[in-house]
C-alpha cells in the first residue's frame, strides 16, 4: 500500500496569491486542503491545474476574523481528511484601509484576530502533540519600512512577522516556521492605469513581483529542512527603501 500524498492547508487558498501557492504545491504531489472565507471557485488556472494533476483536493470555509474560527478550520481538515496537515501556509490576510486616526478598538480587534490570532492558533494546532510539520506565514514587505495607511492591517502583520520567530523557537525542534514577505504582486481595483509600471520602476531591481516568483520561494522554504525563524522578502528590493506612502498612493 502506497504512503498517502503530503497534506497541505492554504488559507486564502483559491484566488491571485494563495491559488498560486496551491498550484505549485499540487505540481509538488500535495493533497490541498484550500480554505475560503466565502467560498465560491478557485481561480480558473488553479482549477486547470488541479483537474490536469489530479490532485486531491477539498475547500472549506471560516472567517478567520470571526473567534475560534481557526480551531473550526482545524476541526474541518481533520473531519474531511482524517489527518492532520504536514504544511500550513497562512496566506489568509485581512486588509484594511483605515489610518491611525480613524482606526478605532474594533478595526484593530478585526485585523489582529484575522491576521495574527488566526494564523498563530492554526501553527498551534497543526503543530500539536510533536508532529512533524512547516509552517509558513506570508506577511509583506512593509514590516520593516511601515507606511501610516492601513494602520490595522500594518501592525497585525509586523507581529506575525515577530511571531514567526517566537513560534520558529517554541515549536522546535519538529515544526519549522518560517515567513514570506511579499511587496506590491497584483493590482487592485483602485490602481490607474500604468500605475504598476512606474510604481515597478520605483523598485531596486526595476520590477515587481509575480505570484509564481512567491510560490517558489514557499517551495524552497517547505524543502529547507536546515531552515526556520527567517522571512524570504520577494518584492523586488521594496524592503530596502522607505516609502512615504502605501503604493497605490505612490
Amino acid at each position: 500500500m502506497t504512503d498517502p500524498a503530503p497534506l497541505a492547508l492554504v488559507t486564502g487558498g483559491l484566488h491571485r496569491i494563495g491559488a498560486a501557492i496551491a498550484a505549485r504545491l499540487a505540481g509538488a504531489g500535495y493533497a490541498l486542503v484550500l480554505h475560503s472565507r466565502s467560498g465560491g471557485a478557485p481561480d480558473a488556472p488553479l482549477v486547470e491545474t488541479l483537474t490536469r494533476l489530479g490532485t486531491d483536493w477539498t475547500m472549506l470555509t471560516a472567517d478567520l476574523a470571526a473567534p475560534g474560527a481557526a480551531d473550526s478550520l482545524i476541526d474541518g481538515v481533520l473531519a474531511a481528511k482524517g489527518r492532520m496537515p504536514s504544511l500550513l501556509v497562512n496566506n489568509a490576510s485581512m486588509f484594511g484601509g483605515a489610518d491611525v486616526a480613524v482606526s478605532d478598538a474594533a478595526d484593530l480587534t478585526r485585523h489582529l484576530t484575522a491576521n495574527l490570532i488566526a494564523p498563530v492558533r492554526l501553527a498551534q494546532r497543526v503543530a500539536a502533540d510533536g508532529a512533524t510539520c512547516c509552517i509558513i506565514n506570508i506577511l509583506d514587505q512593509r514590516v520593516v519600512n511601515p507606511v501610516p495607511d492601513q494602520f490595522a492591517y500594518t501592525l497585525s502583520k509586523q507581529a506575525l512577522w515577530q511571531a514567526t520567530r517566537t513560534l520558529a523557537i517554541a515549536l522546535a525542534p519538529h515544526a519549522r516556521v518560517n515567513g514570506v514577505a511579499p511587496g506590491l504582486t497584483l493590482p487592485t481595483a483602485d490602481y490607474a492605469p500604468g500605475q504598476m509600471d512606474r510604481v515597478a520602476r520605483e523598485m531596486p531591481l526595476a520590477r515587481l513581483a509575480t505570484p509564481d516568483d512567491i510560490a517558489e520561494a514557499v517551495m524552497y522554504l517547505v524543502h529547507a529542512k536546515a531552515i526556520t525563524g527567517q522571512t524570504i522578502f520577494v518584492d523586488g528590493g521594496a524592503n530596502l527603501r522607505s516609502f512615504e506612502r502605501d503604493f497605490v498612493a505612490l
